[in-house]
């Protein structure tokens, strides 16, 4: 029986909106769908139980941050990462590739892997597309992502050009290593802001896409615009039989966008961290607690909003907790922006089933200022 299968249950007449169904061995994901990120295996902030509570179907860990500390191995040693943090939904982990490039000290690119010092201790590694692959066993994902080298926004066009036929090169030795039946590696697609490297990343990676594909390198400095251009051009490329991730992208205009272009998968820190900074997420619009005018606010961040938050706690409340620097008040926070998300593509989701996506989104964007 495969493991791994994905089925589109219907398609939006009018745009590249999808609904649809991963199968996984950790449990069935129903696409659209949010992952809260869960960096250093736990969302920060937030108890799992809360995330079931959420609506949480599946999480991301981050295999760079694992790699680092506590080591693969440990994670390994304990039973994996489902075991290691007591979570039994479906994980996704990176590949670690784009911490490589934008956290480490310093760190030499070359065709066989990349060298660079921790960010941590400053000490030096050489990760190899194999090495990758490995570590990410050891971790022991339901989905993994093959080692890309993710250009920065803004290089030249020999630059973006070389690091998406890297990557192309580095995924044939992920997939050549990576023989794993319980983890599904998923490809990634480079090419920078260039439109035709785009769709010759997207042609010459979806032979390896046999259980979905991601797409990284965008929301990395871009204007958003730019970012919608890139997804407009390469929506009539896909193939149907695989979910699409769209790496890194968590706003919620950017999430009703990706779907109105044909994502299936988002993942973002963006929650979580404005949240610790007293910033939420609501059906009216940003929310800054921290601000003066919340000081004597007795109502909740979000009228419609089901969450522990909002059912329990006042604007007031939030206020004095992030004023304070208490940690609850960005436990709160956080775990109302993340229920946001998820109930934000639950809707979306049931929008696309009933044949009225494209008012949704006019609907959401009327009140979301």
């Amino acid at each position: 029986m495969q493991k791994f299968s994905y089925e589109v249950i219907k398609q939006d007449k009018r745009t590249g909106a999808r609904a649809g169904i991963l199968h996984t061995p950790h449990g069935d994901i129903k696409t659209p769908v949010y992952m809260p990120v869960g960096t250093q295996a736990t969302v920060k902030g937030v108890f799992p139980r809360d995330l079931h509570e959420a609506g949480a179907q599946i999480i991301l860990a981050n295999t760079y941050h694992l790699f680092m500390r506590p080591g693969d191995q440990i994670v390994k040693n304990a039973g994996g990462l489902h075991k290691f943090m007591n979570y039994d939904k479906p994980i996704l982990t990176d590949s670690g590739g784009f911490q490589v490039f934008s956290l480490a000290k310093l760190n030499d690119i070359k065709d066989d892997g990349v060298t660079f010092q921790s960010n941590v201790d400053g000490s030096k590694h050489f990760i190899t597309p194999e090495r990758a692959i490995e570590i990410e066993n050891n971790l022991g994902a339901d989905i993994i992502m093959a080692f890309d080298q993710c250009s920065a926004y803004g290089v030249d066009k020999n630059y973006a050009k070389k690091a998406m036929k890297r990557t192309l090169d580095w995924l044939d030795r992920c997939y050549n290593y990576h023989t794993n039946e319980d983890q599904a590696l998923f490809p990634i697609v480079q090419g920078n802001m260039f439109k035709d490297l785009r769709l010759q990343s997207l042609k010459e990676t979806q032979p390896y896409a046999k259980y979905g594909i991601g797409i990284g390198g965008l929301s990395v400095g871009e204007p958003k615009e730019i970012m919608y251009e890139i997804l407009d051009e390469m929506l009539p490329h896909y193939r149907q039989d695989i979910p699409r991730y769209l790496m890194g992208v968590g706003s919620p205009d950017c999430l009703i966008e990706g779907v109105r272009r044909g994502i299936d998968m988002f993942d973002c820190v963006l929650a979580t961290r404005i949240a610790r900074n007293g910033t939420a997420m609501t059906s009216s619009g940003k929310v800054v607690v921290r601000n003066g005018k919340y000081k004597e606010d007795y109502t909740p961040l979000d009228s419609k909003c089901n969450c522990y938050c909002c059912k329990n706690y006042t604007k007031a409340y939030l206020r004095h907790m992030i004023n304070v620097n208490e940690m609850m008040g960005a436990m709160l926070i956080s775990l109302h922006n993340i229920t946001f998300l998820i109930k934000l593509m639950e809707d979306m989701r049931e929008a696309i089933l009933n044949d009225c996506f494209t008012e949704f989104c006019q609907e959401f964007y009327e009140n979301y200022k």
